[in-house]
């Protein structure tokens, strides 16, 4: 398995996790979607926020770091929130 988090920071970021939580239906629609979807998760820190995909393999969180880009620049370029850190590798446990 593969995980990948992406993690907003910065101006914008709190009004990027707002609009995130307004819409989790759509976005739990997209990310189910991709083949060998695992789990999703999105939290709230103290500078912003991060979300995290685990799918059955790395073409899986490959994908869902493009869903997530695209929805992000078609729905929320109105937040200014900047690019996010994106870090992925393969998954070593999961409880």
């Amino acid at each position: 398995m593969y995980e990948v988090i992406r993690r907003y920071k910065g101006a914008g970021a709190p009004q990027l996790m707002d609009l995130l939580e307004q819409n989790k239906d759509e976005i739990k629609r997209l990310i189910q979607g991709v083949n060998g979807f695992v789990s999703y998760a999105l939290f709230r820190t103290s500078d912003g926020g991060a979300s995290t995909t685990i799918c059955q393999d790395k073409a899986g969180v490959d994908e869902s770091v493009r869903i997530a880009r695209e929805w992000v620049q078609q729905n929320a370029s109105g937040t200014a929130a900047v690019t996010p850190e994106v870090m992925e590798g393969e998954v070593i446990t999961q409880f």
